[in-house]
């Protein structure tokens, strides 16, 4: 099932700051895609546990995480922020260079990015997130599909996002883009049930 479009135009971030708190977009090369209404609790467990697990990593390093409403700013070149044409929000964002992160959240490419699937947004996020991501030198991409207890990870080999690892959500699985970070998937999985 694709995100419904909001219109049928091309919009920047200007535009997306005016429009009403209650309904959410992204845009992604100034189209701007409805997003779900509240994602599932399980899909929340999910986050809110691989986030407190980066975040007690990370802490007192470079890398910070934040979870979503986040807003990722992704420009073409060096346009001014109200010209930006791409803001998503994915679930986790994870940001090393702390010159990217203002008050409005992150400016360029996240180090790292994670989206739990739900069955609404699951092929905006497997396809056209991929692209996007892999385009603007995203470094790494985790999709967790909570249904079938897999994760599938994207690391940036040579600005090109080579063979996709897929495993089970079982034991641990660390970060190349942040390596102090480890998920434990026994933790994750054991809140679900």
């Amino acid at each position: 099932m694709a995100l419904a479009l909001r219109d049928d135009q091309v919009h920047t971030y200007a535009e997306y700051l005016a429009w009403p708190e209650e309904a959410r977009y992204e845009l992604i090369d100034g189209l701007a895609y409805a997003m779900d209404p509240a994602p599932l609790r399980q899909h929340q467990r999910i986050v809110l546990e691989m986030a407190r697990q980066i975040a007690a990593a990370v802490d007192g390093g470079p890398c910070e995480v934040n979870i979503a409403p986040f807003d990722v700013r992704l420009p073409r070149a060096h346009e001014g922020d109200e010209l930006i044409d791409t803001v998503v929000q994915p679930d986790i964002v994870v940001v090393c260079d702390r010159s990217k992160l203002d008050d409005r959240g992150c400016r360029g490419a996240p180090d790292w990015l994670v989206e739990v699937l739900s069955p609404g947004s699951a092929a905006h996020d497997q396809v056209r997130k991929l692209f996007l991501y892999e385009r603007h030198g995203v470094r790494e991409y985790w999709l967790v599909h909570p249904a079938d207890e897999i994760v599938t990870v994207y690391r940036l080999e040579n600005g090109v996002y080579g063979r996709p690892l897929v495993q089970e959500l079982l034991g641990t699985l660390s970060s190349s883009a942040c390596p102090r970070v480890e998920i434990d998937w026994e933790v994750i999985v054991r809140g679900l049930r």
